[in-house]
């Protein structure tokens, strides 16, 4: 390789959905796109916790595809870092990212000190939050705005411009030129027929493209809203039915105002009871304020505030939110989407046992998260240390998704073609990645796809396939998919109940012994081994 090659470097979203984040480097010159956090497992988010692999201050800019967390979460660390290049992204971009930042800063500092305070941590070190919310702010700061297909130069060396990917307000795919080379990176691309959003476009014609695979081994139903809106509303009819509350964890960003968009809809025609609808998500409160300032740029909104309806309820303190717990009926949204932190955990504390309430899951789950775990059908499940047993109905509603299907993949990785060096596919899990890979190589056995493991590099030239130059990280495939917090919280789990169920309390003593004797054996192991090596 070169001095004046262009490598390309996978730090995260490999063989995972979150975590993107890319380097892109021509000798001493480098770039990140995307710096996303990794969510998931509590195994996989350590990674958030480990040193970046490169050094911050030696980042020239960062191009920004969508303000998600995993896209965006690790920003404010780069900046506390020693980064101070610009962050280069749409404007809608930038403005959803002044509040996504600053409320995933507030988690880190109020999770740090809810896990210190927590009984089975005593005289243990403290934890650290990753980052504060002063920290996301100054990260924040370093955005530079720019339209959509106009140049820009990042970097000595580097001109790129931004393309609709399609995904949520602002998402943009990324297009690259550096050292004579041709670079497409997708973002997240969103579906055909999305609220609020245009199809993804793109030119065509690269050495080199990166797809995101979330969906790659998936093929849905091709609906319409109208047609989406009748299944909503055959579960808000349902549920209504039930004469519980029908819980829907909802990612802040797109997601929520979808929903509300469609249920406002629906009001308004009568299609369903007129039911409350409270949005329990501080963050999705100010999103929603800044899809306002763009409405009328907005596909479906008819020009009109969609948001404000008179059953709509915005809660913003706790106390608001506290005073949900006796209420009956109605409609909750609140985030986090995939059950992983904020106030939705809290409301399926108090509704996850009712047997006439309902938990309607409208966005993917990933694998060891907790809504992958309900979703998956589990019959109890451990929500902030506490074991809840799950006696709601649990549903299921695919076409709210905000990424493309595997056929939609395949026909815009058509769209680019000619590739004429190596595609490689990202963001996905291992099943999806693979199935998207053999559609690809059907169609096309010449095309050279790569399917990137973290921590590898590659070099980039025009006209011929990527070559690998470094190895991916050894210590990342064990974190990957469901770990063992997982494992220990489907066996803790109603763990009580099972020893009831031995009848005999000789028997039911000996197999807690029995447990107690492997955990110690393992111990007993380790020990012997450092003994070992002392000697």
């Amino acid at each position: 390789m070169t001095e004046r090659s262009l490598s390309l470097t996978f730090h995260g979203a490999a063989h995972t959905v979150t975590g993107s984040c890319m380097q892109f480097a021509i000798g001493e010159t480098s770039i990140l796109v995307d710096c996303g956090m990794f969510q998931g497992s509590r195994s996989l988010e350590m990674l958030n916790l480990d040193n970046f692999e490169f050094d911050a201050r030696g980042i020239s800019a960062v191009i920004l595809t969508h303000a998600h967390i995993d896209h965006s979460g690790m920003l404010p660390k780069l900046v506390a870092r020693g980064f101070k290049g610009d962050i280069w992204c749409t404007h809608p971009t930038s403005d959803l990212l002044e509040h996504m930042l600053a409320d995933a800063g507030r988690i880190q500092e109020y999770d740090t000190k809810r896990r210190n305070r927590r009984r089975d941590r005593a005289g243990e070190e403290p934890f650290e939050p990753i980052y504060t919310e002063q920290d996301a702010l100054a990260a924040w700061r370093l955005c530079k705005p720019v339209a959509l297909e106009e140049w820009f130069e990042p970097a000595p060396g580097f001109r790129a411009r931004l393309w609709n990917a399609g995904h949520i307000l602002g998402s943009a795919s990324v297009e690259l030129e550096a050292a004579g080379t041709k670079v497409l990176c997708s973002g997240d691309l969103g579906p055909d027929n999305k609220a609020f959003q245009l199809d993804p476009t793109g030119p065509s014609g690269f050495d080199h493209v990166v797809c995101e695979a979330t969906y790659g081994s998936r093929l849905r139903e091709k609906v319409s809203i109208e047609e989406r809106r009748k299944y909503l509303e055959a579960e808000v009819r349902a549920a209504a039915a039930r004469g519980g509350n029908l819980i829907i964890p909802a990612f802040a960003l797109e997601r929520t105002q979808e929903l509300l968009l469609d249920l406002a809809a629906m009001l308004q025609s009568g299609s369903i009871p007129n039911v409350q609808v409270f949005v329990d998500s501080p963050l999705a409160n100010r999103v929603t304020g800044v899809f306002e300032r763009y409405a009328t740029g907005l596909e479906d909104t008819g020009n009109a505030n969609i948001f404000d309806h008179p059953s709509f309820h915005f809660t913003t303190d706790v106390k608001e939110s506290i005073r949900l717990n006796s209420v009956s009926g109605a409609i909750i949204l609140a985030a986090s989407g995939m059950c992983e932190g904020g106030r939705i955990r809290h409301h399926l504390i108090h509704n996850l046992h009712r047997r006439q309430a309902t938990v309607l899951f409208v966005g993917f789950q990933a694998q060891g998260s907790l809504g992958r775990v309900i979703l998956e059908g589990a019959s109890n499940v451990r929500i902030s240390g506490q074991e809840v047993r799950v006696r709601a109905q649990i549903r299921r509603i695919d076409y709210y998704s905000a990424h493309a299907d595997q056929g939609e993949l395949l026909d815009w990785i058509g769209e680019r073609s000619p590739i004429t060096g190596s595609l490689f596919l990202d963001h996905g899990e291992p099943d999806a990645l693979e199935q998207l890979r053999k559609e690809l190589q059907r169609s096309d056995p010449e095309l050279s796809v790569r399917l990137p493991q973290i921590g590898e590099r590659y070099a980039l030239h025009p006209k011929k396939p990527a070559k690998r130059v470094r190895t991916g990280r050894t210590d990342v495939p064990q974190t990957l998919g469901l770990d063992w917090q997982n494992s220990y919280a489907e066996f803790t789990t109603g763990l009580r109940s099972r020893l009831r169920q031995i009848r005999d309390e000789t028997k039911r003593k000996e197999a807690v012994q029995k447990m107690q004797e492997v955990l110690e054996s393992y111990y007993d192991y380790k020990q012997g081994k450092q003994k070992r090596k002392v000697h």
